[in-house]
């Protein structure tokens, strides 16, 4: 967890909705010397800012609505500090809560050194990773009405059973409709196809747009990150803006620990317990890496000859956990030295374990 330190004469406190947005504002001894309601709009924000100087931080919780805050910031010259929505919950939770108390709690984390603070994403790529996110989401929507079609012919125990690669192809889809006899069943077959061609077409879309858009991103690391082998156009995308910039991150541990390919440990008087959290991180990068895993072992004998060893000693699940967090790693050095995927390096490390994370392998 990291924490906003910095020192200034005032602290901006914002508890920010879609309409409107509560600001509370305390000098550096801690008096109140603003607390009001307002309607979201840059002209207020601007209003408040101006009164107080150039000497001061604004700082919101990461919730949908802070991009057009942290960007007023930026071209203001402003200090901005992002607080992270599920340490900053832990920390200023009480009995009592309203938007008037919570924007002065926010400009007291400010001020104390205990604001929790989330990484706030550059403008400039902000959104072509929206646009992959966006993405990922129809796909997953495509891929639960392609699931559904599958249960619909087994539920009829239909000879032909429908293969979810071939889906893609327009010619197998239209031949799915003959299987059914019963007009209600087909209509329900016929709604999925018209669904699933929509959700075809827009995400085809969608990587020509993405594609287009490449440019604002850093195409050497791009290059490095594709050498790797089963990461492909989309996933390397995804993981180049889900990271932004690798140097963020201080070290290999806290790296594969913000992608979820860790389980941290949780101790206490010497005794060791299984902990949670596994939501707190990068659920993209998580997805990306997981997926990776899979595509990585396709066509490469000398990966399935690792992944079988794996297998035996670990068991099925966790192997390809181990592998996806020997990719993340991966990725982690070479974007740190700019180097390209070395098979040799790769598969010449026998140690599983990984010592410098600070934490347990994600079973």
């Amino acid at each position: 967890m990291r924490f906003y330190k910095n020192q200034h004469q005032f602290y901006i406190g914002i508890d920010l909705h879609a309409r409107t947005m509560y600001i509370c504002v305390i000098n550096n001894i801690g008096e109140t010397v603003f607390h009001k309601n307002m309607e979201c709009s840059r002209d207020n924000l601007e209003l408040v800012t101006n009164t107080f100087g150039k000497d001061i931080v604004v700082g919101v919780e990461c919730i949908f609505t802070w991009y057009w805050v942290a960007d007023f910031c930026a071209e203001q010259g402003i200090d901005f500090a992002l607080g992270h929505a599920y340490y900053m919950k832990s920390i200023h939770g009480g009995k009592t809560k309203s938007d008037k108390i919570d924007s002065e709690k926010i400009a007291n984390l400010l001020r104390g050194g205990m604001f929790p603070i989330a990484y706030a994403y550059p403008k400039a790529k902000r959104a072509v990773r929206d646009l992959l996110r966006r993405r990922l989401f129809f796909v997953r929507q495509r891929a639960e009405l392609s699931v559904h079609l599958q249960n619909t012919n087994h539920q009829y125990n239909i000879n032909e059973p429908l293969t979810s690669s071939r889906m893609r192809s327009e010619v197998y889809r239209n031949t799915i409709p003959q299987k059914f006899n019963n007009p209600a069943t087909l209509k329900m077959v016929n709604a999925d196809l018209a669904m699933f061609q929509a959700y075809h077409d827009i995400i085809t879309k969608l990587e020509f747009q993405i594609e287009d858009s490449m440019e604002v991103q850093d195409p050497v690391s791009y290059s490095i990150i594709n050498s790797v082998p089963g990461l492909g156009f989309i996933l390397s995308l995804t993981i180049l803006y889900e990271i932004d910039d690798i140097h963020r991150f201080s070290d290999v541990g806290k790296f594969i620990s913000y992608c979820r390919l860790v389980k941290c440990s949780h101790e206490s008087a010497g005794k060791k317990e299984k902990g949670g959290h596994n939501k707190i991180g990068n659920v993209h990068l998580k997805w990306a890496f997981s997926e990776g895993a899979v595509l990585f072992l396709r066509n490469n004998e000398r990966g399935q000859r690792w992944h079988d060893k794996l297998v035996q000693r670990y068991g099925k699940a966790k192997a390809m956990s181990i592998i996806a967090q020997k990719l993340g790693r991966t990725v982690y050095y070479m974007l740190k030295r700019r180097e390209a995927f070395n098979p040799d390096k790769f598969y010449g490390d026998k140690k599983i374990e990984n010592k410098d994370s600070g934490g347990e392998l994600l079973a």
